[in-house]
């Protein structure tokens, strides 16, 4: 009987709890089958340097608890392992820790990065002579892993920012005569647009204008549609992506910087936007950034979100135990309304390093707001309430325990 190791990869989510719980508690329903599940402490770093967390020392209570806390549990990072040509050795690193510890289940919960590295530990540890089962858990709130209908973390996002799109504009709405007539929120999304698209959920006649990734900055036009808005409703919201670009390709955000996978630091499109409409429009503005904020709220969770964050954690077990290898399950979607779906699954080698973009026919031929077909993809995802336990005004969230387990190896820099 093998053991199981479990990771949690990049930027958390409200939800990536969620798989956690179905990962754990279903394994812990086959006993003969899987024995301890070994967390990594701070993700796949703590595989490489056997940092390894006992959640069998987490109570069934904690654990049940995981689906209603956001963040990662476990600890999470940003650490992209290079190609096998490029460092062997990291590869081989795990492969020993997992033989160390009889690990023969990987479980690898994140984005598009962790399903290439998830799908050369299967490849190199059959090489090694001591196979694994690898198995990648979607999980992002960029929504941009092909194969799946959507991912988990992205609907509880969507969800947030169509509300505080929302919200915030009746707050800008109620102060035009005389004060604020421009409100810009900022929102993740590197290369795709799903998240700013959220911010076209609102009803008609909140006057929002979106700038998408995959729509070139063109101030003339834009200044054109925000000026017209104001003029017609007193006031604009304004809902920009952190990848916006302008024409010659160079983001509007862009801080010079680049993060551990490689990808430029992205952060300060709204003030960029609210300093160009008050430039040439000379409207009064107040500007936000999302940022964690977006990403951790799980008192505003949507409710199809959680629950396939964590159906996606315990098929990935159930799959894991029928025999699957370097595959990843998904969201297959049935119907719009209802909303109706199941679980499927598809390859690694169709995911990994894949970037899935909005159609285009999602955005509108203005190119500042959504389409009937996106708000149909839409809505679904950010249908549902799931609201967490509270204590004393506050959610009640868990703190996972994190008992190590002994290490067997010698120690190993990354």
């Amino acid at each position: 009987m093998k053991n199981a190791f479990y990771a949690q990869s990049g930027g958390v989510t409200a939800v990536i709890n969620a798989s956690a719980s179905g990962v754990i508690e279903t394994a812990r329903k086959h006993p003969d089958k899987i024995g301890t599940v070994y967390a990594g402490e701070n993700g796949i770093i703590g595989a490489l340097t056997e940092n390894l967390i006992d959640t069998s020392a987490e109570s069934d209570t904690d654990i049940a608890a995981l689906n209603h806390t956001p963040s990662g549990g476990f600890g999470s990072c940003r650490y992209k392992m290079k190609s096998l040509e490029a460092n062997k050795a990291e590869y081989e690193r795990l492969i020993e820790v997992f033989k160390a510890h009889n690990i023969g289940y990987f479980f690898y919960n994140g984005g598009g990065d962790s399903a290439d590295t998830c799908l050369k530990v299967s490849q190199l540890s059959e090489s090694m002579g001591f196979p694994i089962q690898a198995i990648h858990i979607p999980k992002t709130v960029d929504n941009d892993l092909p194969v799946t209908d959507n991912c988990p973390g992205f609907g509880s996002v969507a969800k947030y920012i169509a509300v505080s799109t929302m919200e915030a504009s009746f707050d800008v709405a109620s102060m035009a005569a005389t004060s604020t007539k421009i409100f810009v929120l900022e929102v993740m999304g590197r290369h795709a647009g799903w998240i700013a698209a959220a911010g076209g959920l609102v009803d008609s006649s909140i006057p929002v204008v979106i700038l998408f990734p995959e729509v070139d900055f063109d101030e003339e036009k834009f200044l054109a549609k925000v000026d017209r808005n104001v003029k017609k409703y007193g006031y604009c919201t304004i809902v920009v992506s952190e990848g916006t670009k302008w024409p010659d390709g160079r983001f509007l955000a862009e801080q010079g910087t680049r993060d551990d996978f490689g990808h430029a630091q992205l952060g300060g499109a709204a003030p960029v936007v609210a300093n160009i409409i008050k430039k040439a429009l000379g409207y009064k503005f107040h500007w936000a950034v999302a940022d964690y904020l977006q990403r951790s709220a799980r008192h505003l969770a949507s409710n199809s979100d959680v629950e396939q964050a964590y159906a996606l954690g315990k098929a990935a077990v159930e799959m894991a135990l029928d025999g699957k290898n370097s595959i990843m399950p998904s969201i297959v979607r049935k119907s719009n309304n209802p909303y109706q779906w199941e679980i499927g699954y598809g390859e690694l080698k169709d995911i990994a390093n894949v970037e899935k973009m909005m159609p285009k026919s999602y955005i509108s031929e203005d190119g500042f707001s959504i389409t009937d077909e996106c708000r149909e993809y839409l809505l679904p995802l950010i249908e549902g309430e799931n609201y967490p336990p509270y204590n004393n005004g506050l959610p009640d969230y868990v703190v996972m325990q994190k008992s190590k387990v002994d290490k067997k190896l010698p120690p190993f820099e990354v």
